[in-house]
């Protein structure tokens, strides 16, 4: 089974030999490499030239990262797909690994597979293997914790798959990723590897770090999955993709939006006031361990 990889990069040339090399050294033979530059002006196309014909380069003017994936897919001759952005990197057997998932289970729409968060540097933060397997459609709705890891480097997915499904929304930014997995894991189950085989990149600029971006992206998604029509189902979602924003909000130290989007979250699910209430106490406890 042949395995196309593409490389989405803007402006990460600081990372982007790591990403390479970390695929040209997977233990899984039949792999083809695509590097989708999107208008990068930082020196990234020196180290694109350095690897000739090892890879397939695809120079594009930015168009965002959804277009860059869809538009690297369309250059790819692979019978599976799986995606890597510039600033992370894979262990050797990431590739191998998810396509022993597919030879057991053929009918897996996506495979996914535990992650290592480093920071900048590379320095360790902290391991995940609490990747979401089989029917997730619902889990993902409720954002639970046991999702699709990795954003868009953790996962690959039959090519026939992620043409049935229309590829990346490029309506979408910071969104696009959990719009893709929700669109796949209504239609088919989904596998996980249990084993730290990325190494997933916590840093300023991600584009999860754009919290506005990420509400305007996620209620745009949202409304995708359930239409017009609100649900006592649908209602308990929102109260929930609110409750969250309010947290991230606050973290950042916008109060405004933190308490506009707590106030979302109780039109939508009055329940989530314990949340709420209890909200002070747990930040005073995070304080504590802190502090020790």
């Amino acid at each position: 089974m042949s395995v196309s990889v593409i490389i989405p990069n803007y402006n990460y040339a600081h990372y982007l030999r790591e990403a390479i090399e970390g695929v040209l050294n997977q233990t899984y033979p039949d792999i083809e490499i695509i590097v989708v530059d999107d208008g990068s002006t930082d020196g990234s196309s020196e180290i694109l030239k350095s690897y000739g014909d090892r890879i397939l380069l695809i120079l594009q003017n930015n168009q965002g990262v959804s277009a860059a994936r869809n538009n690297g897919v369309m250059s790819s001759h692979g019978q599976y797909v799986a995606f890597l952005d510039a600033d992370d990197s894979w262990l050797p057997k990431k590739i191998e690994r998810e396509v022993e998932q597919f030879s057991l289970n053929p009918k897996l729409g996506l495979v996914h597979v535990g992650v290592r968060e480093v920071d900048a540097v590379g320095n360790h933060i902290r391991d995940r293997l609490d990747g979401g397997h089989g029917q997730i459609a619902d889990q993902l709705l409720m954002l639970a914790t046991e999702g699709i890891l990795g954003g868009g480097s953790g996962f690959m997915v039959p090519r026939s798959v992620f043409d049935e499904i229309g590829g990346f929304d490029t309506a979408l930014s910071t969104s696009a990723d959990w719009d893709l997995f929700y669109r796949i894991s209504s239609r088919y189950p989904i596998g996980f590897v249990p084993e730290v085989l990325i190494n997933y990149r916590v840093h300023g600029a991600n584009m999860h770090g754009n919290i506005e971006v990420m509400e305007r992206d996620m209620t745009l998604a949202f409304s995708k999955a359930f239409g017009q029509g609100a649900t006592a189902h649908s209602r308990k979602v929102y109260g929930n993709l609110y409750q969250n924003l309010s947290g991230s909000y606050f973290y950042a130290g916008d109060y405004a939006a933190s308490l506009r989007t707590a106030l979302r979250s109780l039109s939508y699910r009055p329940a989530n006031i314990l949340y709420f209430i209890q909200y002070p106490l747990r930040r005073m406890r995070a304080g504590r361990k802190e502090r020790n």
